[in-house]
């Protein structure tokens, strides 16, 4: 089994080289990111679409931002030392898709079918992708408006942000001389940007694709089904394509490097994805791209707001994050240093938790809940170590 298989979840066809962080030699490989960004942005969207206009802006941000953070250093872009490493990537996403995946694509595949096949009945595709288009923009300026809620208790906060963050790992790149307002604007425009980018796949299925009034109740439920079932898979997919985000070079600088570039705070979260991150995991990975507009509003709505929750490792800063939260889930640990856990890293099943156990029975299947044992079993990660008890103290010292 997949669980149970090192050998899967570690394979790597080309050299492996740990990463947490960019360094000034990765300028060049972050620009070619960048500018594959601004392409994946104007095709998607369109050269004069709202959301092409701020991406693109967004984009032009992130190098001087980079230069300013990092400095510059030339040398031959690994893209270009190792090309093959291009092939491996779309390797590793294949081989790492789920059966919910291919169902939910054959759905669509299927409805659209019928829709062409009976131009009598009365689907109202226009008036669907009329609202599908509604849903969109009204998920989009929702997680925008609360990102920027935080933007402004962040910039309010900034001095306690950074003596926080100067009491963690993050004290290498945050001292009494940095810039404090443009590292949390960096992480603003961070998560801004690749929401924008994430979600690209998404509007591309509503604009090219087709949806019936008739199919509406049964094609939902289904998705319903497919999505309970895909979150049972999910731990594992996410353990897989996380991984490789920090141990291939090539996944971390053109990837997932952007996520953890910024500083750990909930206005970079969006789902857990770097810029090109998000395009490739909701076209070639996650099912909910392809979910009728109404339920894939539902999942990428409350998935992005959560996942913004769970990533502010800032105490005393909105939005405030209970003790009790971080006391059960270690992603925190993975932002303030260490490299695992790769999983969800959630643990429910040790003692004390019998009242977290019970609210999430039901919301959430053991896979995610106890999702922290398969870093046990993979890399041996130990739940009690310094990081998490430091990240506990903080929480004690600033978050009554």
């Amino acid at each position: 089994m997949r669980e149970h298989n090192p050998d899967f979840f570690h394979k790597l066809y080309g050299a492996r080289q740990s990463r947490i962080r960019y360094s000034k030699r990765d300028f060049l490989d972050y620009l070619l990111m960048v500018l594959l960004s601004v392409i994946a942005i104007s095709f998607s969207y369109g050269f004069g679409h709202i959301m092409s206009i701020v991406g693109l802006a967004l984009c032009a941000f992130t190098l001087p931002t980079f230069i300013a953070r990092h400095g510059v250093e030339f040398g031959v872009p690994l893209i270009l030392k190792r090309p093959q490493d291009v092939l491996y990537m779309l390797a590793y996403k294949l081989r790492n898709l789920r059966p919910m995946y291919f169902i939910a694509l054959g759905l669509l595949l299927l409805e659209n079918v019928l829709i062409a096949a009976t131009p009598n009945l009365p689907h109202h595709v226009e008036l669907a992708r009329t609202i599908a288009f509604y849903l969109f923009y009204a998920h989009f300026i929702s997680i925008t408006a609360y990102r920027t809620a935080i933007l402004v208790d962040h910039l309010a906060k900034k001095e306690l942000v950074r003596e926080v963050l100067m009491q963690t790992p993050w004290k290498r790149a945050v001292n009494e001389k940095t810039n404090i307002t443009l590292e949390i604007a960096h992480a603003y425009c961070t998560g801004l940007l690749t929401h924008i980018i994430l979600i690209a796949p998404w509007y591309l299925v509503i604009s090219y694709f087709s949806f019936s009034a008739i199919f509406l109740l049964p094609v939902c439920m289904i998705n319903a089904i497919v999505q309970w079932n895909w979150i049972k898979a999910l731990n594992s997919w996410f353990y897989r394509d996380h991984w490789l985000g920090h141990n291939s070079e090539f996944e971390f600088i053109y990837l997932h490097g952007t996520h953890h570039d910024a500083i750990p705070s909930g206005m970079i979260a969006v789902a857990g994805n770097g810029f090109l991150e998000g395009l490739l995991r909701f076209t070639v990975g996650a099912p909910a791209t392809f979910y009728n507009p109404v339920i894939s509003f539902i999942v990428f709505t409350v998935d992005i707001k959560s996942d913004i929750d769970v990533h502010q490792y800032i105490p005393g800063v909105f939005p405030r994050m209970p003790r009790r939260w971080m006391e059960i889930a270690q992603h925190s640990t993975h932002h303030y240093g260490l490299l695992a856990p790769y999983s969800m890293g959630m643990k429910l099943d040790r003692s004390g938790a019998a009242e977290d156990n019970k609210k999430f029975q039901g919301l959430y299947p053991d896979e995610i809940t106890n999702s922290i044992r398969l870093d046990e079993e993979l890399t041996g990660f130990k739940w009690d170590n310094p990081i998490q008890q430091r990240t506990l103290s903080l929480y004690d010292k600033y978050q009554k």
